[in-house]
């Protein structure tokens, strides 16, 4: 399918830092001394990536110890941060390029890298190289972030591209790229990934970011869907500026955008469905305030647009010394003489939009063109089993049959997820179980309450006997009239395929 006509809006396109040919010897360098994700994350040991994660660079540096070869300079230089020998570098790199383009600067003892460059390689097969800045709350940091600093993998990311439905599509956005990670997975299942972000910066480092991982991604400039104008996709992926910051002079392009509390979140869900096909779908991860004034559930429902389901999954509810504490400390402002005062004028802020706190987690929109869309809000603070978009989708695949009528919906033969189990509560002694329930181990391991004719029901499941003839059995076995016994299971078993613990043989439901 050709693209959707974009020429009412001017796009503009990012320079590149280097030229090909000098990204090629830079890949090749990489290459030649082994900058993988596996050996680099082998170099600096178990503890040096828990460390790390903690933005702690000792530990891997004592892992390096007194190595000189190219992988353990690169490692220093671009992961940890550190300055090294200027002969080590120019034996592992073509250090003039990179001097003239600003990637690396002189520094005493040698030369420093100005950027973060490292391997990543992802779950799904995905691997390159991604550049951005260096996280300014690692320990060699030099000072704070600048305010078109480009955050580099993270845990935000990481879990968008764990939610991110990856089966085969046409056209993907990467809404607001960032340093391009999400864009190295979409390209292994899109045809065309067009990523566009505000930041010149970021599309900078992203274009870096995509020439050394070898990936064709079309990148433009503009904020939100304008760079896109009526262009429509199969796949939206985002992770955008969600933090609601006071106003203020010094913000961060990663975290922070000029709209009032959540109102980019809100401005990227309410315009997702004009740019999504039929089927199309959209993945966020961000937060949402939490108001005096209206459920979170019921407010977050009024930003779907006519016409398409909905999963929220609201992963952590932060109250506003929280959230203040956690952005304070990621500018690297804690223990300075701002802090205190910065800290009084979020919680100002807050107390000015009535927000008592703010959820985090993840909105999944899909453009049904369903009459009656289905909008479900999850509370999740709970274990996650990663990735969780195959589970995730499994759930606007189920609304469909889980609405089929009555007829249809008892003549299907249903299959129990495969990785359910029961898990039973028996006093000692006891000859039947207080309590049993069933639970599951992928995506959202959830937990369902049964009875007896409940298990006995979903324990018959294997899509072998329409689900009428299941209920009659059950019913013969525990003398509970069979239609009784219909009436009283129906309305719970319809949730269970809403939520895709019930899937249907197709063979025998399609009759």
């Amino acid at each position: 399918m050709p693209p959707a006509a974009e020429s009412d809006c001017r796009i503009l396109r990012p320079m590149a830092i280097l030229s090909p040919a000098a990204t090629a010897d830079l890949r090749g360098a990489f290459e030649a001394a082994d900058y993988r994700i596996d050996p680099a994350m082998a170099a600096i040991g178990a503890a040096g990536r828990a460390a790390l994660a903690r933005n702690h660079t000792v530990a891997a540096e004592r892992a390096l110890g007194e190595r000189d070869d190219a992988l353990a300079t690169l490692t220093r230089l671009f992961v940890l941060q550190l300055t090294q020998p200027k002969a080590a570098v120019e034996a592992a790199l073509p250090a003039a390029a990179l001097l003239e383009a600003g990637l690396l600067a002189e520094a005493e003892g040698g030369l420093r890298a100005t950027v973060d460059i490292r391997p990543y390689g992802g779950d799904d097969g995905s691997a390159g190289w991604i550049a951005s800045d260096h996280a300014a709350t690692l320990n060699t940091a030099r000072g704070r972030p600048r305010p078109d600093h480009v955050l580099g993998l993270s845990p935000a990311s990481v879990s968008l591209a764990q939610l991110t439905p990856r089966r085969p599509v046409g056209r993907a956005l990467d809404l607001g790229t960032g340093c391009g990670v999400q864009s190295l997975h979409l390209a292994r299942h899109a045809r065309q990934v067009i990523a566009t972000d505000v930041n010149p910066r970021a599309l900078d480092l992203a274009g870096l970011t995509f020439g050394l991982s070898g990936v064709d991604v079309d990148l433009r400039r503009g904020s939100l869907y304008s760079p896109v104008a009526t262009g429509r996709f199969d796949l939206i992926a985002t992770n955008p500026p969600f933090v609601i910051a006071p106003p203020g002079p010094r913000r961060l392009a990663y975290r922070e955008s000029s709209d009032s509390g959540d109102g980019l979140m809100r401005r990227v869900v309410t315009g997702a469905a004009a740019h999504l096909e039929e089927g199309g779908v959209l993945a966020v991860l961000g937060n949402w305030a939490h108001e005096t004034s209206c459920p979170w559930e019921e407010r977050l429902a009024g930003w779907i647009a006519a016409g398409c389901d909905a999963l929220v999954v609201q992963r952590e509810l932060l109250d506003p010394y929280e959230y203040a504490e956690i952005w304070l400390a990621d500018a690297g402002l804690a223990g300075t003489p701002s802090y205190r005062r910065r800290y009084d004028r979020w919680l100002a802020y807050f107390d000015a939009l009535g927000y008592t706190g703010v959820g985090l987690g993840w909105i999944l929109v899909q453009r049904s063109g369903s009459a009656q869309p289905s909008i479900r809000c999850l509370d999740w603070p709970y274990a996650v089993q990663q990735p969780a978009a195959g589970d995730l989708m499994a759930q606007f695949d189920a609304v469909g049959p889980s609405r089929w009528p009555d007829g249809r919906f008892l003549a299907a033969c249903w299959r129990l997820a495969a990785d359910a189990y029961e898990e039973s509560v028996r006093p000692p002694g006891a000859a039947d179980p207080a309590s049993l329930t069933l639970r599951r181990r992928r995506g959202l391991p959830t937990a369902v309450p049964v009875d007896g004719a409940l298990a006995g029901v979903l324990g018959a499941c294997d899509g072998d006997l329409p689900l009428q003839a299941i209920l009659d059995a059950v019913a013969s076995l525990t003398g509970e009239d069979p239609a009784a016994l219909t009436g009283r299971l129906l309305p719970v078993l319809r949730e269970l395929v809403a939520t895709a613990w019930l899937t249907p043989d197709t063979t025998v439901a399609s009759r």
